[in-house]
C-alpha cells in the first residue's frame, strides 16, 4: 500500500467544491436492493442492478450503501453487483466519488459466501484475543475481495443481564475481556498498519447492553462513572490501542438524553475525552426512533438537526431524516458548517479506503481470502471456547464402553449452532419475510405487518425450512448425533424433547423412562435457538422474562434423572442460562456457545476426550432469576462477593453467588497456580507504571492440557466506591501432565484508572490488593502491592486518607 495520506486541506478543499445539496448525499445512505430491477434480455434469471433507478433516487451522489449482504448469490456476483453499484454511483457523483459499502462481520463475513466463525460469545469463552485478529483478518479479506470498505463490527456492549437476546453477540460481562478482544478484532481488520483498506466499527456507543429490563432498545439507567469507566472502555481501548476507524451509535437513552441526539456522549465524551478522531454511524433507523419511540423530535427535520448537532455524522440505512438538511440549512434552523464538518469525516473515510479518485492511499490488489487459514481458526476458536462446567468424572466416555442413548432436541439440528448475523440467519431473513408476506403466517396481517415486527413474529412452522437452508449452506458440518455416531456407531437416539410446547401436551414420563431404562449412560443434548426470524428464544429484539432452556428441556432432564440413568447434558446456548435443573439432574454439564458449523465435531470430540475442554466463561450464570444483574466486578457494599464477609443477602436463597463464576472452567486435567518467589524477589510488583505477577502455573493431573491464568486487583480504599474484584490481565498455558511452568502477566497501572470525585480520570495512592487462579471464584493467591505518587503528577484532591490522586484527563458531568 502507498503509504500516503489525504491531508485535511485536501478534504476541506473539496467540500468547499461541493454544494448543499451535495453535501448532503455524503452523509445518507441507499438501501442497495432497491436498485435491484428485473432480468434483462441474455442476463440471467437473477435481478440485475437498475442504474436508472440509482440516478432517480440519489442524483447528487451517494454516501453508503446498505444491506449490501443481500445481493450476489456468490462472492463472484455479489463483486460484480458491487463493482456495477460503484460505476454507476461515480457517475452521479460529484468528483467521481465512489459509495462506502459497509457488511456485518461479529461471526465472519455475513453472505453465503463467507467464512462464518463461532460468535463473539464463544470468542470470549476462549480467553484468547490473538483467534479474534486472526477471525477478522479473513473476514476483512473476504470484504474487500468483493468491494466492501466498512465492517460494521465489533459489538463492544457490556452486559450483565441474560434476558437481554443480544448476549452471543457481546464479549460478555467484563471491561478488560471486552477490550482485550476489541483491540484484537480492530487490529485484525484494519490491519497492524493499517493497511488492509477495510475499517472496523466500533459499537453500540454506549451502555446499548444495560437496558432496562433487558428490554431492547429502552433506557439504560447507568450512572456517568458507570458508563466511562466500565462500560466505555472497550471503546476507549479501541480508540488508543487500535486505531478505531468507526463508532456506531447505541439506540438506548441514557439519563433523559437519546444517545443519538447526546452532544456529551458523541461529541464531549467519544470525541473530546476519549480522543475518537473517525466517523460516527448511525444504527439502523436509530434516528426515526427520534419521533416514533423517544418523541424527542416531531419531524424529520427536527429529528436531523438533533443527531447531526450532537455529532452523529450518517443516517442509515436510508436518508428518511437527512433528506431534510438543505430545508433546514435554508430555515436557518442549522448552521451549514455543521453539515460541512460531517462531510469532512466522510470524505476523509473515502478517501483513506481509496474511494476519491487521485486522493489518499492507493492499495493493492486485494487478496483472495484464505479458506485453509478461516477452517484452522474456525475450529481453534471452537475447540477452546467450549466450556465444562462440571464434571463428577463421567467424562470424557470411551467408545463403546457402554450404551448411550442421546435424547434432546438440539441433537439432531445444525441450525442451532449460528446465531444472528451469520450466513444462516441472512438467508432466513428473506424467507420469513416472504412468508409474512405471502400469508403463510397464521395470525399476521400482511397488510399491517412492519419491518422491525419480523423479530418477535413466532414461526414454528418454518423449522424444517431453515433446517434445510441450514444444512444447504453448510454441507460438511455434522450435527452433534452424526458426529457422535462417526465415533461411536452404536450410539442410539430417540427424539425426546421439544423447543416448543402446548401445555396440554406434557412429555410423557413413561416414554422417557421407556426410551432410556437400558442406557448405560444418557446425552442430552439441550439448548435455545438464536437469530433474527423463525422461532427462537434469542437474538436481536428478543427479551426472555425468563432465560430459561426453552419448551419441555427442563421436564426433559428431570424425567432421565429420575430413572437413576447417569446423565451428561450439553447446552447449546449463547448467552447464560439459568441451569439449576441441569446442574442438579446431570453428572457432567457441557456448554457449546454457538459454535456454528464445527459445533457438532468438537462437542463430539470433547464428549470422548480427543479434545480436552479449556474454555472459561466470559458471563455470570445465576442460579435464580431473582439475582440478576449478576456479575464478578460488583462494588463494594453491593453484589454477592465480599472481602469483608457476607453482605446482605436474599432470604430465600441458601448461596447467594452464582452457579457458574465468571471465568469458570473445568478440563479432565487440573491445575494450580501459585505465586512465583523463587529468587527471593516479591511475586508481585509495580514497576515502571505496571503491574507484574509472577507465577507458577503447573499441571497437577495425568492428562496434557490448557487453561487460562487470570489476575484480578481490588483497589481497597478509595473515596469512590471501587468493584470488588477487577480483571486486569490473563493468558492462556498449556502445559503437559506433570509440567510446571512460570508465567508473568503484566498490565499497566492504568487499567485500574476510574473517574474521581472530582471528574479527573486517575487513581488514588494506596493499598491494591492482587489475585490470581483459574477463575473469579478461584483465586488461589494475592499479594498487596502499594500504589503512590508516579512521575511526580501532582494532587488535584485528597483521597479517603488524605493522600493524592493520580491524574489522568478529565471528563466533564454535564449535559
Amino acid at each position: 500500500m502507498d503509504t500516503g495520506a489525504s491531508s485535511p486541506d485536501d478534504i476541506q478543499r473539496l467540500v468547499s467544491r461541493l454544494t448543499l445539496e451535495q453535501k448532503v448525499a455524503q452523509l445518507g445512505g441507499l438501501i442497495a436492493p432497491e436498485l435491484l430491477g428485473p432480468p434483462q434480455d441474455g442476463a440471467g434469471t437473477g435481478p440485475v442492478i437498475d442504474t436508472n433507478r440509482l440516478r432517480e433516487l440519489r442524483p447528487h451522489g451517494v454516501g453508503h450503501l446498505s444491506l449490501a449482504w443481500f445481493l450476489g448469490d456468490d462472492a463472484d456476483s455479489l463483486r460484480e453487483q458491487l463493482a456495477t453499484l460503484q460505476t454507476a454511483v461515480r457517475e452521479v457523483s460529484p468528483f467521481g466519488i465512489g459509495a462506502l459499502v459497509h457488511n456485518e462481520g461479529i461471526n465472519g463475513f455475513l453472505h453465503a459466501s463467507g467464512s462464518q466463525f463461532p460468535t463473539s460469545w464463544a470468542q470470549a469463552a476462549t480467553w484468547e484475543p490473538e483467534l479474534a485478529r486472526r477471525a477478522t483478518a479473513v473476514t476483512a479479506a473476504h470484504m474487500r475481495d468483493t468491494g466492501i470498505q466498512l465492517l460494521f463490527s465489533p459489538v463492544m456492549d457490556i452486559n450483565r443481564d441474560p434476558r437481554w437476546g443480544r448476549v452471543h453477540e457481546t464479549y460478555g460481562e467484563d471491561p478488560e475481556l471486552a477490550a482485550q478482544m476489541s483491540v484484537a478484532f480492530v487490529r485484525g481488520v484494519q490491519g497492524a498498519e493499517q493497511e488492509t483498506g477495510v475499517l472496523a466499527t466500533g459499537k453500540h456507543f454506549v451502555g446499548y447492553g444495560a437496558s432496562e429490563g433487558a428490554l431492547n432498545q429502552a433506557v439504560a439507567q447507568l450512572g456517568r462513572r458507570a458508563l466511562i469507566d466500565e462500560y466505555a472502555e472497550p471503546f476507549r481501548r479501541a480508540i488508543t490501542e487500535a486505531g478505531l476507524a468507526l463508532v456506531m451509535n447505541a439506540y438506548n437513552e441514557i439519563d433523559g438524553i437519546p444517545a443519538t441526539a447526546s452532544r456529551w456522549l458523541l461529541t464531549e465524551f467519544l470525541r473530546d475525552t476519549l480522543g475518537f478522531d473517525g466517523l460516527v454511524v448511525s444504527d439502523y433507523d436509530s434516528i426515526n426512533l427520534l419521533r416514533t419511540a423517544h418523541r424527542t423530535a416531531r419531524t424529520e427535520g427536527e429529528a436531523a438537526v438533533q443527531a447531526l448537532s450532537a455529532g452523529l455524522d450518517v443516517e442509515l440505512p436510508g436518508d428518511t431524516n437527512y433528506a431534510s438538511l438543505a430545508d433546514e440549512v435554508a430555515a436557518g434552523r442549522l448552521d451549514e458548517q455543521v453539515i460541512d464538518v460531517a462531510v469532512a469525516r466522510v470524505l476523509a473515510v473515502k478517501a483513506r479506503t481509496g474511494l476519491i479518485p487521485g486522493v489518499g492511499p492507493r492499495h493493492a490488489p486485494a487478496a483472495p481470502p484464505d479458506r485453509a487459514e478461516a477452517a484452522d481458526v474456525r475450529r481453534s476458536i471452537a475447540a477452546r471456547g467450549t466450556v465444562l462446567l462440571q464434571n463428577d468424572g463421567t467424562l470424557p466416555l470411551s467408545p463403546g464402553e457402554r450404551r448411550v442413548v442421546v435424547v434432546g432436541p438440539a441433537a439432531d439440528e445444525l441450525r442451532i449452532h449460528f446465531g444472528a448475523y451469520t450466513s444462516v440467519s441472512a438467508a432466513e431473513m428473506p424467507l420469513g419475510m416472504m412468508a409474512v408476506m405471502e400469508g403463510r403466517v397464521p395470525g399476521v396481517d400482511p397488510a399491517t405487518f412492519v419491518f422491525t415486527d419480523i423479530f418477535q413474529t413466532r414461526m414454528p412452522s418454518m423449522g424444517p425450512t431453515f433446517e434445510d437452508t441450514t444444512r444447504k449452506l453448510h454441507p460438511d458440518a455434522d450435527t452433534v448425533l452424526n458426529a457422535l455416531r462417526k465415533l461411536d456407531a452404536k450410539i442410539e437416539f430417540v427424539s425426546l424433547g421439544r423447543f416448543r410446547t402446548d401445555a396440554e401436551d406434557p412429555l410423557d414420563a413413561a416414554v422417557v423412562q421407556a426410551a432410556v431404562a437400558d442406557a448405560d449412560l444418557v446425552v442430552a443434548v439441550v439448548g435455545e435457538r438464536t437469530g433474527w426470524v423463525g422461532d427462537n428464544t434469542a437474538g436481536e429484539g428478543q427479551t426472555t422474562a425468563s432465560p430459561t432452556l426453552p419448551g419441555d428441556q427442563e421436564d426433559l432432564l428431570e424425567l432421565v434423572a429420575a430413572t437413576g440413568r447417569p446423565m451428561v447434558t450439553v447446552v447449546v446456548s449463547g448467552r447464560p442460562l439459568l441451569l439449576e435443573k441441569a446442574a442438579r439432574t446431570s453428572n457432567a454439564v457441557l456448554l457449546a456457545p454457538l459454535l456454528g458449523e464445527e459445533a457438532g465435531t468438537t462437542i463430539a470430540h470433547t464428549l470422548f476426550g480427543l479434545i480436552n475442554p479449556s474454555g472459561k466463561l466470559p458471563s455470570t450464570f445465576p442460579r435464580h432469576l431473582g439475582q440478576i444483574p449478576l456479575y464478578h466486578g460488583h462494588h463494594h457494599g453491593s453484589g454477592y462477593g465480599h472481602p469483608t464477609g457476607t453482605r446482605h443477602g436474599y432470604g430465600d436463597l441458601d448461596t447467594q453467588g452464582p452457579l457458574y463464576a465468571f471465568g469458570h472452567g473445568l478440563s479432565y486435567t487440573t491445575f494450580a497456580v501459585g505465586l512465583d518467589e523463587r529468587d527471593g524477589g516479591p511475586a508481585v510488583e509495580l514497576a515502571d507504571d505496571v503491574i507484574r505477577a509472577r507465577l507458577t502455573v503447573s499441571n497437577t493431573g495425568g492428562v496434557d492440557g490448557e487453561t487460562v491464568v487470570q489476575l484480578y486487583a481490588r483497589d481497597e480504599f478509595a473515596s469512590v466506591v471501587r468493584p470488588v474484584r477487577q480483571l486486569i490481565a490473563f493468558s492462556r498455558v498449556g502445559l503437559a501432565a506433570g509440567e510446571t511452568r512460570s508465567v508473568v502477566l503484566e498490565a499497566p497501572v492504568e487499567r485500574l484508572h476510574y473517574t474521581l470525585a472530582d471528574g479527573h480520570r486517575g487513581i488514588e495512592p494506596g493499598d491494591v490488593t492482587v489475585l490470581a487462579g483459574l477463575g473469579s471464584d478461584i483465586l488461589t493467591c494475592a499479594a498487596t502491592i502499594t500504589v503512590g505518587p508516579i512521575d511526580g503528577r501532582s494532587a488535584q484532591q485528597p483521597g479517603p486518607h488524605g493522600e493524592s490522586p493520580l491524574e489522568q484527563g478529565e471528563v466533564r458531568f454535564h449535559e
